[in-house]
């Protein structure tokens, strides 16, 4: 018997995280920015009145740099207390540049010591806290720019502005980049849990209400006390469809059954020969036809459609009558596998199967359709009153191959 694949938890959904590039992007320009700074100092060192100022601190803020890699690694590394110390670090090196370059260096609109490192402070705020964030971190540096300068002027107002834009602009990215992952993480929950409730109420059709309705029927037939356990069964019958229909059922239980026809699922290994799972339908009444050739599909998929037949199979038996004729047709082609059940029923009456689905019934919905679905193949039902029904049921071979 097939080992049922445990149902993906919700907390086990994969999340990817868009503002990881963000961190390792952040990473190299700050040590790039780093390198950047020194060679800009070692170009003009003779030009500084104060050189050894300006070799201490970018002596510390290469040690800093190097050393706090790991912190700008990921969000949950990137504490407020490390930010705080990044963004003091820079605020320092631009007031530091009066003390250590020329005067007229500095009026003539020349760098400050850290020169561009500045941003990468500004950048890692946005990046852990938003738009206000780096709008903060971005005013607190066009504060240390203009003291640095003595003035505002219009080379100075020109980079205060850029950084601001810039910085602003990547944390409100980045605020709508992780609403995004929330919603897509929350689609994914339910998707996977609607999955597993449609899985279960397939489950559930295949065994417990089939036992039901047939209680209800052979006692209504029977009379007596009979009669009063099938109208019991069918109380529950319909309680029990309510909840599956609803969602309410929880998720759990072992593999469905299949319980027309008395064919257990294959194994999960590889290849199943499709007619061995069908064969058990055969009879006096239900006709099969085959290629005379293994019919391979893998193992899973054999199951399902087998299970799938199984349901057709049944709906025949429930709403045409114990004396009707069916016949199970199973074509290879070199794509897909078709297998179409027909019988000479009454046939539905229009509009029958929508009502049927909302009222909870879902052998059609569920047990034939939502189970193609799910192997990438389709389920057609053709129906015309008085001339019986036909469903057709495709599945795809994908990688599987013909498998003969």
């Amino acid at each position: 018997m097939a080992k049922r694949k445990k149902p993906d938890k919700p907390g086990r959904v994969i999340r990817m995280s868009v503002e990881q590039p963000l961190w390792r992007a952040l990473t190299g320009y700050r040590v790039l920015t780093m390198v950047y700074a020194i060679l800009l100092f070692g170009s003009a060192w003779e030009k500084f009145v104060r050189p050894w100022v300006a070799v201490g601190y970018l002596a510390v803020l290469a040690v800093w740099t190097l050393a706090t890699l790991p912190r700008v690694a990921n969000a949950a590394s990137c504490t407020k207390r490390f930010l705080t110390a990044d963004l003091t670090i820079a605020l320092v090196g631009i007031l530091l540049t009066p003390v250590a370059d020329a005067h007229s260096r500095i009026v003539a609109g020349g760098p400050t010591i850290p020169s561009i490192w500045t941003a990468g402070s500004v950048i890692a705020f946005a990046i852990k806290g938003g738009w206000r964030w780096a709008g903060f971190a971005s005013s607190l540096v066009a504060v240390a720019n203009i003291v640095e300068r003595g003035r505002p002027t219009q080379d100075t107002l020109h980079n205060i502005l850029l950084v601001w834009i810039a910085s602003i602009a990547i944390g409100y990215i980045v605020e709508v980049a992780r609403a995004s992952e929330r919603t897509l993480a929350r689609a994914l929950e339910i998707e996977a849990a609607t999955r597993e409730r449609e899985r279960l109420a397939r489950g559930i059709h295949d065994s417990v209400l089939q036992v039901l309705a047939m209680v209800q029927r052979r006692g209504n037939a029977l009379g007596g006390e009979a009669a009063e356990l099938g109208r019991m069964a069918g109380e529950q019958e319909v309680a029990l469809r309510t909840l599956v229909s609803s969602g309410l059922l929880p998720v759990q239980g072992g593999p469905p059954r299949e319980e027309y026809g008395g064919g257990e699922p294959a194994g999960a290994g590889g290849p199943c020969d499709v007619r061995t799972l069908l064969a058990p339908h055969a009879g006096s009444r239900i006709t099969l036809s085959d290629p005379g050739a293994p019919v391979m599909l893998p193992a899973a998929a054999a199951t399902e459609l087998a299970s799938a037949v199984s349901a057709a199979l049944d709906n025949v038996r429930r709403h045409a009558g114990d004396d009707a004729q069916a016949w199970i047709l199973v074509e290879d082609e070199p794509d897909e596998v078709i297998v179409t059940v027909r019988d000479d029923g009454p046939g539905i009456p229009e509009g029958r199967l929508a009502v049927a689905e909302g009222e909870g019934r879902l052998g059609v919905a569920q047990s034939i359709r939502g189970r193609l679905r799910d192997l990438g193949g389709s389920a057609e039902l053709i129906s015309i009153p008085g001339q019986g029904t036909e469903v057709e049921l495709k599945v795809p071979r994908g990688k599987a191959g013909r498998g003969k």
